[in-house]
């Protein structure tokens, strides 16, 4: 059966009407996850996120204040997530792929008080949790060690009853953070009726999700795409989710469906590309289930979708969204889907083509991508003049140069900045480049895109050697290593090519554009 468009009340909790409300319509014993180890009912999952909303709480957590949540997808991010914003705390989902130093600038931007972190992510981050500014208690999902609490017995001694705050529909509900090509990531500011809003344009009215469907995702529940793709796109319609905590290899991409038989799979380019590239697969695995499979975060080579769709025989829907408007708002619809393009406006959101002064372009013109929706961030947080530059009245330039062919689909054609999207997320090259001149034998360096054979992007390194210093295969792999030693590994480039000089501007400013 369809599902309504939901009219959101002045007076809103997300948490009770993702959470509370299954289970006061009668689905408290249905399955909401499916996790390695075993499944987990809706009314179980309401008793975990009262109780984690109430521990909170007994930590000293207000209303507005942040918790950081450095969790992989298991039930403790759903928990800890939820029961914040259910006393009207604010969760910060970060990228669990990061290093120390990005950790500690996270939680020093946040002024989180509690930080919820996951046993294995531990060794990267303990080493700067002393140097937290505002940081009072680590929670430790696993074994915790020293003053860290452990979840399991913090949320135990709670209480499993809690009523939800009466937050309102433009309260701050959560902050995701983004990065941009300079500068620090920026902590996005997302409100109590954002979720509701994606999940009623793109997840009813695109992909038709209803309380039959289960979800999986590749792309983690951090990142905005995977927050709504298994978190709460099942959660609007009492579906399910299957979690899955590790990186998502190829073949254990096909495991899982075949095991748990998930209806709708969220995956990213690089990932479907790998997929193909895993022989018989469609006569070892069973991917009958699957009625839907999507893309995004990067745009799907034409090739890849074609490929997909003759081999196992369900087409991958291609659409963009940002963390800025939270998921998907742009997309191919089904059995209409015009392979190579991003598609159509997803219900709910405007989509147009502008200029650099803000002035429409014509049909087949390249522009800037501006996009209008109810979902859109309040703005950055501490951050005045990045908000000012990308927010315009109710419309976000999202910083994507796109044109509209006669039709009205949507074809993507690059980056407005220098950024990249690599396996689905942001690099950018200025951060790389900083960190190749960090070597001893490097004098500068210029990072840009490169396709490799499944016209997928990469990053590609020029660098010009100091004195003394040869070309040579081994420097180029110790190269390789070095930028992997020290940043989050994809962000590290896959060729690298000695050059005499870079092309710069009469001030000194690399011209990236000539090395593409």
């Amino acid at each position: 059966m369809a599902v309504s468009p939901f009219e959101i009340p002045d007076r809103f909790n997300a948490a009770s009407f993702f959470v509370d409300r299954h289970v006061e319509e009668g689905r408290g014993g249905k399955t909401a996850l499916f996790t390695e180890d075993g499944e987990i009912t809706y009314a179980q999952l309401q008793e975990m996120v009262n109780r984690a909303g109430n521990a909170l709480r007994e930590l000293g957590v207000e209303a507005e204040q942040r918790v950081l949540c450095l969790l992989l997808d298991s039930p403790a991010f759903l928990a800890t997530f939820w029961g914040a914003i259910k006393i009207g705390a604010i969760p910060i989902p970060i990228n669990t792929m990061m290093r120390s130093q990005d950790y500690l600038y996270f939680l020093n931007d946040s002024r989180a008080k509690v930080a919820v972190i996951s046993e294995p992510l531990l060794a990267e981050a303990e080493p700067i949790l002393s140097r937290a500014t505002h940081l009072k208690h680590v929670v430790v999902a696993g074994k915790p060690s020293g003053a860290q609490i452990g979840f399991e017995a913090w949320l135990s001694r709670a209480a499993s009853t809690l009523e939800a705050a009466a937050t309102s529909k433009d309260d701050a509900c959560f902050w995701l953070y983004s990065s941009g090509s300079t500068g620090f990531p920026k902590g996005v500011v997302h409100l109590q009726h954002d979720m509701v809003v994606c999940s009623d344009t793109y997840a009813l009215q695109v992909l038709g999700i209803t309380e039959n469907d289960r979800t999986f995702s590749a792309a983690k529940l951090f990142f905005a795409y995977g927050l709504g793709n298994n978190m709460y796109f099942p959660m609007r319609v009492g579906g399910q989710a299957v979690l899955y905590p590790h990186r998502p290899m190829p073949e254990a991409m096909f495991e899982v469906i075949h095991r748990y038989k998930p209806t709708i799979f969220f995956g990213v380019p690089t990932l479907y590309a790998a997929m193909l590239q895993v022989k018989e697969a469609e006569t070892r695995w069973d991917l009958s289930s699957l009625r839907r499979c999507v893309s995004a975060g990067e745009a799907l080579p034409e090739e890849l979708y074609k490929r997909w769709r003759d081999r196992f025989g369900v087409e991958i829907l291609d659409g963009i969204g940002t963390t800025e408007i939270l998921h998907i708002f742009l997309s191919n619809r089904p059995g209409q889907a015009r392979p190579g393009s991003t598609g159509l406006a997803v219900p709910g959101y405007e989509a147009r083509i502008v200029d650099d002064e803000g002035r429409l372009v014509p049909a087949g013109e390249i522009g800037n991508l501006r996009v209008k929706g109810d979902s859109t961030m309040a703005y950055y947080w501490n951050q005045h003049e990045k908000t000012k530059a990308t927010l315009f009245g109710e419309w976000i330039q999202t910083g994507d140069k796109y044109y509209q062919d006669k039709d009205g689909y949507f074809w993507y054609c690059g980056r407005a900045d220098d950024m990249l999207k690599v396996g689905g997320i942001w690099v950018s090259p200025v951060e790389v480049e900083n960190t190749l001149v960090g070597h001893a034998a490097v004098l500068e360096a210029a990072v840009v895109g490169h396709e490799d054979t499944d016209r997928l992007v990469k990053p590609k390194a020029f660098v010009v050697l100091k004195d003394g210093h040869a070309a040579a295969p081994g420097l180029e792999d110790e190269l390789k290593s070095f930028v992997k030693d020290k940043l989050a590994p994809y962000k590290y480039p896959r060729w690298i090519e000695f050059v005499p000089a870079l092309p710069k501007t009469a001030t000194g400013k690399i011209q990236r554009f000539k090395l593409r």
